[in-house]
């Protein structure tokens, strides 16, 4: 029976690193509801814009949020003015802290893998079918720069009766390989007949460090074909 864990998660602390960034005691749970509650409300407003990731940073009274988008732009507004409306917002919403924005742009965002989901997503919303829209983001992904693509929608797909998963693989993109740089996204088309869920893992190479890349100098073959 296959063992499934997160794929950020799984690597953590190796070559991911968290989505909030900050240490609290007795208001954990707080904070954490808080952070949530931020990043539902920013994707929510700002859902065309498409929004990547969102990073939160405290420092005592101090959010710092980073806004990872396809299309800053829309969220910066003209002369800032969109940018200034949402600060406004989420101050309100956070009176007691001193709310700071950051938008970063998503330089590649075809091969961005929680994009990629939602670009999915919002097709089967549309009754495009689900092959052709895999088919296409995986290509489309392996265009700009992908080493391996792995999409997998499940649930009543093209209206079945009985839900079921279906899933498309183009290139390598080691699971279980902690050093491997995946990058995952999960998205959910709201159809007429239900709920379809988007998971996109996407592999960017290998993340080596000075210890591997040692280690794995020692073991290259010599003459011969023999490893040492």
């Amino acid at each position: 029976m296959g063992q499934k864990t997160h794929p950020i998660g799984f690597r953590l602390g190796i070559n991911k690193s968290w989505q909030s960034s900050w240490f609290a005691k007795k208001d954990y749970a707080s904070l954490l509801h808080e952070d949530l509650g931020i990043r539902r409300y920013i994707k929510k407003e700002l859902y065309h814009a498409g929004i990547s990731k969102i990073d939160i940073e405290r420092a005592s009274k101090r959010i710092k949020i980073n806004i990872f988008a396809a299309r800053p732009g829309i969220i910066i507004g003209k002369k800032g003015f969109e940018v200034d409306k949402l600060k406004e917002s989420l101050q309100k919403k956070l009176p007691d802290k001193q709310v700071f924005l950051n938008i970063k742009e998503v330089s590649r965002p075809e091969a961005d893998a929680q994009l990629l989901a939602e670009n999915i997503a919002l097709q089967l919303e549309r009754r495009v079918s689900y092959r052709r829209a895999m088919k296409k983001a995986v290509a489309t992904a392996l265009k700009f720069g992908a080493k391996g693509v792995r999409i997998a929608c499940s649930g009543r797909l093209a209206g079945n009766e009985i839900a079921r998963r279906e899933w498309y693989r183009e290139g390598r993109v080691p699971f279980h390989t902690i050093r491997a740089d995946i990058d995952y996204g999960f998205a959910e088309a709201q159809t007429t007949y239900g709920v379809i869920g988007v998971k996109a893992w996407i592999f960017n190479g290998e993340i080596m460090t000075e210890k591997n890349s040692k280690k794995q100098k020692d073991t290259q073959p010599v003459e011969g074909g023999a490893v040492v």
